[in-house]
């Protein structure tokens, strides 16, 4: 099994610093009531009192990307007709602490469904891709992708880190209704997943500095670099051919406050939502770690045909390690709110906050983010506009989504890149399923 991440989740990673090449996902769709399998991924509380007899996931498969260093104007998309270049069409804001950051997120074959009146059970299978790289300064990483044409510059980075992750799951939901009357109505649920860990890399520092000096090509660093990486793993090529098993976990409850005078059973004045996604980390034998001393003046000349790792490894001493390392799962504080303004019109609020920061290695992390969703709501389509701030990001990402019957497909920002001169992240998701409704 094999696949590649070149075209999306690698391209804000050309940065060859950590390779040698937000609750992000499905933005919109999960708080969906017909949202079946996906608004379980938010919180597996929603197995139980699905309005699905059935859901077939056949499908579905979710980008995001960001950072805070290259902007781009999509919003004159005829500019691009003769192709884009990084270099001439992207604008920059080179910082010392610069932060990129994504994910991939691909839901194979599931199903949900009902045991009884009051359980639900779902089997899932999913692919996940995380890359998280914190406090690289902008202008040495134009320097490292072989970009010397820029000023001399002097910078300090404080805290420096960066992880790729891959892994695949398998994941057994089972969601229940605990009361149930009139006015109110509590259920739980939880995801026990089996991880298959593809791999990954690794890099932190807690304090470099570089100069560099345009006139001559020369690069001055200081400090020590730790870079690891699993035993075969390959950026440009992620198989799970070779998996390492690891588990991990969902945990979740959904409160309704319920209309007492409505014959509906599904009917709600409120709802409430709150879990903690993706507990676990898996475990890796034979991981390479190498402590690179820092301390030289290179011709960074050699940046022009040569990736970073190779460049290290020419330049700079390092002293190596073999032994286990521990990759951690983007652990996550989700929180809902869903108010019907009518029984076709809702408006919902998520927040999504990560457990973990990104200098506490290696893990994974989602990019605290908190979303605001109108949406018309029915059993064969809805239709939503997420807005969402997000860490990092200044700007509001206005995006648009649709499921229609077996068909989904969205994006949290395609509104504010169509109309913004600086978009930052980018995201969209599409999907097909088989829905069998109450």
């Amino acid at each position: 099994m094999k696949i590649t991440y070149s075209v999306l989740l690698l391209a804000f990673l050309a940065l060859k610093l950590c390779l040698p090449a937000v609750a992000q996902s499905y933005v919109g769709n999960t708080v969906d009531n017909y949202g079946g399998l996906h608004s379980m991924l938010e919180n597996p509380a929603n197995a139980a009192d699905s309005r699905m007899r059935l859901d077939i996931n056949l499908i579905s498969t979710s980008v995001f990307v960001g950072n805070d260093f290259i902007s781009v104007d999509l919003s004159d998309l005829k500019s691009f007709k003769n192709g884009f270049d990084f270099d001439s069409d992207a604008l920059t804001n080179p910082l010392d602490n610069n932060k990129f950051y994504g994910n991939i997120d691909i839901l194979g074959p599931s199903i949900l469904f009902n045991l009884n009146q009051k359980s639900s059970l779902a089997i899932t299978t999913r692919i996940r891709g995380f890359f998280n790289i914190y406090n690289l300064g902008g202008e040495l990483y134009q320097v490292l992708k072989g970009d010397l044409e820029g000023n001399t510059f002097n910078l300090n980075m404080d805290n420096f880190s960066g992880v790729i992750h891959a892994w695949a799951e398998i994941g057994v939901t089972y969601g229940r209704i605990i009361v149930e009357n009139n006015n109110h109505l509590l259920k739980a649920g939880a995801t026990l997943k089996y991880l298959g860990g593809a791999g990954g890399l690794f890099g932190f520092s807690p304090q470099l500095e570089a100069s560099f000096n345009s006139n001559i090509y020369s690069l001055t660093t200081s400090g020590n670099l730790n870079y690891g990486y699993t035993s075969g793993f390959n950026s440009d090529d992620i198989t799970f051919s070779n998996i390492t098993s690891g588990v991990g976990a969902d945990l979740g409850l959904v409160y309704e406050l319920r209309d007492n005078g409505n014959q509906n059973r599904t009917s709600y004045k409120l709802r409430f939502g709150a879990s903690v996604t993706d507990f676990g980390d898996i475990n890796y034998d034979g991981s390479s770690n190498f402590r690179y001393d820092m301390n030289k003046t290179i011709n960074a000349e050699e940046f022009r045909y040569k990736d970073f790792e190779e460049v290290l490894v020419d330049n700079f001493i390092s002293s190596e390690s073999v032994g286990k390392s521990k990759l951690g799962l983007p652990t996550a504080i989700r929180l809902f709110v869903d108010y019907p303004i009518t029984n076709k019109l809702f408006v919902s609020a998520q927040g999504a906050i990560s457990v973990k920061e990104g200098n506490e290695l290696p893990v994974s992390n989602i990019i605290n983010t908190f979303t605001l969703t109108p949406r018309f709501e029915t059993k064969w389509i809805s239709v939503y506009s997420p807005l969402s701030v997000r860490k990092y990001d200044s700007s509001i990402a206005w995006g648009f989504g649709v499921r229609a019957g077996p068909v989904m497909i969205g994006s949290g920002t395609i509104f504010t890149n169509l109309i913004s001169n600086s978009s930052k992240s980018a995201d969209i998701y599409v999907g097909i399923k088989l829905p069998i409704y109450k």
